[in-house]
């Protein structure tokens, strides 16, 4: 070959992985150089001309010309008699440029050039590609399922690069198969064994925080702030804003008209309820918001230990606590204070610490009911044995049993 036209040979591989025409070219001159030297020697002089319009590429090996039989240095000198055979007016002491084939180089060293091309290129692409998800961290990409394991989904964006959304960072509802589209945030980006990977997740708050800025103008436009997300993913979700514009209601704008904004939002999530409440500075205004829907009476506030007593009336109990104990787990989250819940009642009645149950009630049982706001006997027994097992994933006789030994002492 006498011109070397590999500009144009990897042209589909460099359109493939985003490598633009001038990084190409300087990687070409960068290889090529090491491979002259490698071959002439290291104080061989050369150029290597490299045409971006017609995409070729050319190596001129320049030498000094000396008498014949006084060679000492074949990468710096020629002898007169093969430089007369370029040109015939050559003298000793001049300099001849002379063009390298590729077949010159042997063909060891065509081999380790294309080795150490295809090396650079892929080191390149892995820069590429941290570089470009390192910034975009927090944002939703949209990408192709390929692969599905049991720890791990394989998704390929629109440039064809791998990125991995682990199981754990699934909605527990989610179900995907091969070639569905899936939208999931940039989470993480890591470097394992030299090489970047892009972990996606769809339960992280920042997934959430995206979708509302996709689907609520006023928040994409800074007139409506997101304070605070705290989520249990494909559960429950509460989301704390707040308008610095007195005219915009930042709840009724999030929700939409007849919840048209938010509904795709949920249907996004899986069906998770969704929350939005307005957030305020003062503490016990947002704890009453946090645990809506249920209506809150009397607020005690330790604020050194950040704890808090709510009392409410005994029908507005389960629906602080609400399923699976979400509801309360997650206004503590939002609002950074331990939240217990009271019955507010005129009716004086004795009651029991679960504690006091140790000795006939296994300690994690007890640490279970307390994991849905049930600290005592009497928050227990009232509410339905049914809905009791679901809330803390115990046995129904489990539960039955309990609910027997809180009973009986409750009735003496």
């Amino acid at each position: 070959m006498s011109t070397v036209n590999l500009i144009e040979s990897f042209g589909e591989f460099k359109d493939l992985k985003n490598i633009d025409r001038v990084t190409m070219m300087g990687i070409l001159e960068d290889v090529f150089r090491g491979v002259v030297k490698r071959k002439y020697g290291e104080e061989a002089k050369f150029d290597i001309i490299i045409n971006p319009d017609k995409g070729d590429l050319e190596i001129w090996l320049n030498r000094e010309i000396v008498a014949d039989g006084e060679v000492e240095d074949e990468g710096r000198q020629i002898a007169l008699r093969e430089a007369l055979k370029i040109e015939p007016d050559f003298e000793v002491g001049e300099e001849v440029s002379q063009e390298v084939k590729i077949n010159d180089f042997g063909r060891r060293n065509i081999l380790s050039l294309k080795q150490n091309l295809q090396s650079r290129i892929m080191e390149l692409e892995k820069d590429h590609i941290y570089t470009k998800y390192k910034e975009r961290v927090g944002e939703i990409i949209t990408g192709e399922v390929y692969q599905i394991w049991k720890r791990e989904t394989l998704v390929l964006d629109d440039e064809g690069n791998e990125l991995i959304m682990p199981k754990d960072q699934h909605i527990k509802t989610d179900f995907f198969k091969k070639g569905d589209t899936v939208r999931a945030v940039v989470w993480k980006v890591e470097m394992r064994n030299n090489s970047p990977v892009v972990l996606l997740s769809r339960t992280a708050p920042e997934f959430l925080e995206k979708l509302f800025e996709q689907e609520v103008p006023e928040v994409a436009d800074g007139l409506i702030t997101i304070k605070r997300i705290v989520r249990e993913p494909g559960e429950r979700a509460k989301v704390a804003v707040e308008s610095y514009d007195d005219r915009i209601d930042p709840v009724g704008a999030c929700v939409g008209m007849k919840g048209s904004r938010i509904h795709g939002i949920v249907r996004e999530l899986r069906n998770e309820n969704i929350d939005v409440i307005n957030y305020t500075a003062n503490e016990q205004l947002l704890i009453q918001r946090a645990l809506s829907p249920a209506k809150v009476g009397e607020i005690k506030l330790d604020e050194a230990n950040k704890r808090a007593e709510v009392y409410m009336k005994p029908d507005q109990v389960a629906l602080a606590i609400g399923k699976g104990g979400h509801n309360i787990k997650l206004a503590g989250k939002l609002t950074g204070y331990d939240i217990d819940v009271y019955r507010d009642s005129d009716e004086v009645t004795d009651d029991v610490d679960l504690d006091e149950f140790k000795d006939e009630i296994e300690p994690w049982i007890i640490e279970a009911l307390k994991g849905i706001g049930c600290d005592t006997a009497r928050m227990v027994v009232e509410i339905p044995a049914e809905e009791l097992a679901k809330r803390t994933d115990l046995e129904e006789e489990t539960v039955a049993e309990v609910l027997k030994v809180l009973k009986l002492e409750l009735s003496k």
